[in-house]
């Protein structure tokens, strides 16, 4: 189980790495409120990803999030580090997410 503190990081590490792509290759036209819950801490954050960025991180009690992701700790730090696949990953149940189909296509190119 990863500490609260390298899940932070970890998010703001996604971040960092949307906010330093190139914005000429960002094709995502994704303007979502999202959440991202780990379940083994009992902890969410939340955000909003808009062109191609992930903003506003904070730690929330609840949410109305658009796009709500619903994953264990050691699985955040591994999409994050890009050793699990997302897609992967949410066929077998590693990651919950709730939201549109179309959204959850477009996820791929945040992880």
């Amino acid at each position: 189980m990863a500490t609260v503190e390298e899940c932070e990081k970890a998010l703001n590490d996604l971040a960092a790495r949307l906010a330093a792509r190139d914005p000429s290759s960002n094709r995502s036209t994704l303007d979502r409120t999202i959440s991202c819950h780990i379940r083994d801490l009992g902890l969410t954050w939340a955000g909003r990803l808009r062109d191609g960025r992930l903003e506003d991180i904070t730690p929330v009690s609840s949410t109305d999030a658009q796009v709500k992701l619903n994953m264990k700790s050691e699985d955040l730090l591994t999409l994050v580090a890009g050793d699990l696949n997302m897609a992967a990953a949410w066929a077998t149940g590693r990651v919950k997410v709730d939201a549109s189909v179309r959204d959850i296509m477009r996820l791929r190119s945040i992880f």
